[in-house]
């Protein structure tokens, strides 16, 4: 894991930041005590961002299921709900045009 360095202290020494970055891995730099960017050697960046399959691809690659394969589905039945006086109203007029 990489180091973590406050953007003022990261400025002046900017090349220590990089080379700390080819040594031991992403350096992360803070600006107001929050992360803010990460340094990082080109070799990590090109891991990260080449290679990596489209959303379509990485659907179809999705194992398959089996053939017989079923979703059990609850058999529960419809919860009888007390009917306002607005619902009625809406019940009446569908039921009866």
């Amino acid at each position: 894991m990489g180091a973590t360095w406050k953007l003022q202290v990261a400025k002046a020494p900017f090349s220590k930041v990089v080379g700390d970055a080819l040594r031991h891995g992403p350096q992360y730099v803070t600006r107001c005590g929050e992360k803010a960017v990460v340094v990082l050697s080109t070799q990590a960046y090109e891991e990260l961002t080449t290679n990596l399959p489209s959303f379509k691809e990485f659907l179809l690659s999705v194992p398959k299921l089996d053939e017989g394969f079923e979703i059990e589905r609850p058999k529960d039945y419809p919860r009888k709900i007390k009917l306002g006086l607005a619902e009625k109203v809406a019940y009446h007029y569908q039921t009866r045009y």
